[in-house]
């Protein structure tokens, strides 16, 4: 799904307009971004938890030339946990890819 696809499928279910669903979400990914910028964490109820955090600095390799090492250095990575009812609707996927098929 894109952001067109939620922005059409939103204006859709609510009546409204998709220059007006598509600001609101724009809006909304601009805050998230903007916090997470800052060095805040966003919480978004039934959805999941934005986090930042710190990866050490570490020796990588190129695969290609496995003898040439190549440090990598320390940065702040953003961390996403779902929510409750996300993790519980992706876990009924592997239930259902369990089923025999046929």
């Amino acid at each position: 799904m894109t952001k067109r696809d939620l922005v059409v499928r939103i204006a859709t279910e609510t009546g409204l307009n998709q220059r007006d669903v598509t600001e609101v979400v724009q809006k909304t990914l601009d805050h998230v971004i903007n916090e997470l910028g800052a060095g805040r964490g966003v919480e978004l109820r039934n959805f999941g938890v934005f986090t930042l955090k710190k990866r050490k600095e570490r020796i990588g390799r190129n695969p290609n030339e496995p003898a040439n090492t190549v440090q990598i250095p320390e940065r702040t990575v953003v961390k996403f946990k779902p929510g409750k009812i996300m993790r519980e609707k992706v876990g009924r996927l592997d239930e259902i890819s369990e089923q025999p098929i046929g």
